[in-house]
């Protein structure tokens, strides 16, 4: 059986998909999170991960977030831009190297400060910790406030017959080159990456999950999305649905055996 990182993002985005990630969390169906620290409620969401892990074995790492029309944690008036907002910004050099250092550094400050620690993993929302401009930023950041810590390569895995999708192969792309980047810092990354699918489809989660875990090798990430809608998730992300679909199947009485089935473990 080849272990695995199931890896639920955007801890913290809202009420209900922090309160569905700890559900899967103490039910062993999850062995990472990534937390969003732009929020509000960090310390008290803090608190009630670190009880739902009750000594698992549970990779919690940081979310970076630099994207979705969120509010810096340096500047509450100002708002991120969209993924491709900044994804243009990357490519044109135009990203704003001192203001994204001191976001990035307030990220992690206030990831210490709610948890007592530092991260144990650092990935990026909408995967912007692999741009150019960003990468670096990140790299960097990680290796003075969380050396011990693993970074997400979002090159993807094989993904059977077909391969990767579009979406995947596009992450992929920009991912390019980021884990030699991680270990010149002397940073670990994770094992190849999968996860990747079009949110608003509709698809059928559960065998495009039982897909992206056989093509996984021993180490690699598969990304989830769990939670239960709620006013503040709709609000602040176009993904709601599909992320109650997503939670269905992590905790539904068959995933065990999707899981055996893929020929993987989480533990």
């Amino acid at each position: 059986m080849r272990r695995i990182i199931l890896c639920a993002d955007d801890y913290g985005l809202a009420p209900g998909v922090s309160e569905a990630i700890r559900e899967l969390v103490e039910r062993g169906r999850l062995n990472a999170t990534s937390v969003m620290t732009v929020f509000e409620g960090l310390p008290e969401a803090a608190r009630a991960l670190d009880a739902a892990c009750g000594g698992r074995a549970v990779s919690v790492g940081l979310h970076v977030a630099l994207t979705g029309g969120f509010a810096p944690l340096t500047d509450p008036a100002a708002r991120f831009p969209t993924l491709p907002g900044r994804i243009a910004e990357a490519l044109a050099g135009r990203g704003g190297r001192a203001a994204l250092a001191s976001e990035v550094e307030a990220q992690f400050v206030a990831f210490r400060a709610a948890f007592g620690r530092p991260p144990d993993h650092v990935d990026g929302h909408q995967h912007v910790h692999v741009l150019p401009g960003v990468r670096d930023v990140v790299i960097a950041a990680t290796a003075r406030h969380a050396p011990g810590a693993w970074l997400r390569d979002v090159r993807p895995a094989r993904a059977g017959r077909g391969g990767p999708g579009l979406k995947a192969r596009l992450i992929g792309a920009f991912g390019a080159g980021f884990p030699a980047a991680a270990a010149h810092a002397g940073l670990a990354t994770s094992g190849r990456f999968a996860g990747a699918y079009d949110f608003s489809t509709g698809a059928d989660f559960a065998a495009l999950l039982a897909r992206f875990l056989r093509g996984l090798p021993e180490g690699g990430l598969a990304m989830v999305h769990p939670g239960h809608v709620d006013a503040l998730l709709q609000a602040r992300d176009p993904v709601t649905g599909q992320r109650a679909r997503e939670f269905a199947v992590l905790a539904s009485d068959a995933f065990p055996d999707l899981l055996a089935a893929a020929g993987v473990r989480l533990f």
